[in-house]
């Protein structure tokens, strides 16, 4: 043990310490430091990366404070404690129920009769300081979010304890809570969306090692226990060293060490990349093995290419949750065929694609040439594409509320990659244009 004390760096030292810290300690930096023996500027990049990771939560008037780290399957429902996190509020009554879901919000924004007939049981009704409506958003079943600062009597608190139902107070007013609460709604679907190497690794069966001292034929009788054809050797620390597959030792006898045909210090992954990220890598690097660790570089998983491209077809199936900023872009884009059946685009400029001077900007213009890329590539192919690289040419400049149409033109194709150019016309008049060249993510 004492060993892998010292194989771990200070980094690594403090973001166990602070992981075996009991949830609700407050921690310090200076204090820290100072019990760890380390630079305050060692201790702050430690409560940082530990604030990424989920583990610490950085609250205002209050400082940082260890938390249960929350799992990865993120619910689509909001609780009511989220909702106290989102508004920026504080708990007046009721705390005992804010791990409850809601299921709805309703704006209090209208008589109490025509009021009761939209509060349910386990929504939450957004309203002012109008304490007979609180009382009857409790007894309906429903929470309450008082806004503009405003509190509430003594006996709206008294039932929302003793109903479990939070009473929830925010300073904002009731459009911008509604916004913020839309907002983390949208938020939580598009990461829902996107999945993460941690995904897949969860789910994986039992993972199949081999050690440096390891034998051929250790490696061939696992693989036929297995029906795996590659391998992550570790250390005695389970660190990644290397990678083996059969094919590596098919001219070696099963005597013979595998530490020659090995191959040291692979690509590796962590369970937080993206899959999509991950996908890119394999392809990028020409490997279909990529062992996942975690910030210490020990093993806790591994994927195949095949895997990967599963999945990403299987989230590709799902409908789309949530709307990205790419998403939100194209809305306004409808796809059209000319007479030979080529795919093209035509769509309008939003305001929102604006720069301060009036036309549209240059990120705009490569996002959407970027995005009828991919589509274009996929109907052409039926596979699914990444930018390998990219080159663009603003000609014109392009107004707000102008119609444009979006022109690929297919200009080489092979098994692995895509070249396309991309105009951008608006009146007959060329106004951008690119040429890229795409990677499949279905061949690698």
């Amino acid at each position: 043990m004492e060993g892998q004390g010292d194989a771990i760096t200070k980094h690594e030292q403090l973001l166990q310490h602070i992981e075996s810290l009991k949830v609700g300690t407050k921690i310090s930096v200076r204090k820290l430091a100072k019990e760890m023996l380390v630079s305050e500027g060692t201790a702050y990049r430690a409560v940082k990366e530990a604030e990424n990771l989920g583990i610490v939560i950085t609250k205002e008037r209050i400082g940082t404070v260890r938390v249960e780290k929350k799992p990865r399957n993120i619910s689509e429902q909001l609780t009511f404690g989220d909702v106290v996190d989102i508004v920026e509020g504080h708990v007046l009554g009721g705390a005992s129920g804010l791990t409850k879901h809601l299921h709805k919000y309703v704006i209090g924004a209208m008589k109490v009769d025509a009021m009761i007939r939209y509060i349910d049981a386990d929504s939450l009704l957004i309203v002012g300081n109008r304490d007979d409506v609180h009382s009857l958003a409790l007894e309906q079943g429903a929470g309450v979010l008082v806004t503009g600062g405003f509190g509430t009597s003594r006996e709206v608190k008294a039932l929302a304890d003793q109903l479990d139902l939070p009473v929830i107070s925010s300073r904002h007013d009731t459009f911008t809570v509604a916004s913020m609460i839309n907002r983390a709604i949208f938020d939580r679907l598009i990461k829902k969306k996107i999945m993460l190497v941690e995904d897949i690794v969860d789910s994986k069966p039992r993972l199949h090692t081999l050690k440096i001292s390891s034998t051929c034929g250790e490696l061939r009788r696992l693989s036929q226990d297995s029906g795996e054809q590659r391998f992550p050797v570790t250390d005695e620390w389970n660190r990644v060293i290397g990678i083996i597959g059969r094919r590596d030792v098919e001219e070696l006898g099963d005597a013979q060490s595998i530490e020659k045909a090995m191959i040291r210090n692979p690509i590796t992954a962590a369970l937080q990349t993206s899959l999509a990220s991950a996908a890119q890598i394999m392809m990028w690097e020409g490997i279909d093995f990529l062992p996942i660790v975690d910030r210490n570089r020990k093993l806790v998983g591994s994927l195949t290419r095949r895997e990967v491209l599963q999945s990403l077809r299987d989230v590709r199936n799902q409908p789309q949750l949530g709307e990205t900023f790419d998403h939100l872009m194209w809305n306004g884009f409808a796809d059209e065929r000319d007479e030979e059946g080529r795919l093209f685009f035509h769509g309008f400029i939003t305001p929102q694609m604006a720069t301060d001077l009036g036309t549209i900007s240059e990120g705009v213009l490569s996002t959407l040439m970027t995005l009828s890329a991919f589509k274009a590539a996929k109907d052409i192919t039926g596979n699914d594409y990444v930018v390998d690289n990219m080159s663009t040419y603003f000609i014109r400049p392009v107004q707000i509320e102008h119609s444009v149409t979006v022109m690929p033109k297919l200009l080489e194709i092979s098994r692995r990659t895509c070249k396309l150019e991309i105009e951008i016309i608006h009146l007959d008049t060329l106004v951008a244009k690119a040429v890229l060249m795409l990677q499949s993510l279905d061949h690698g």
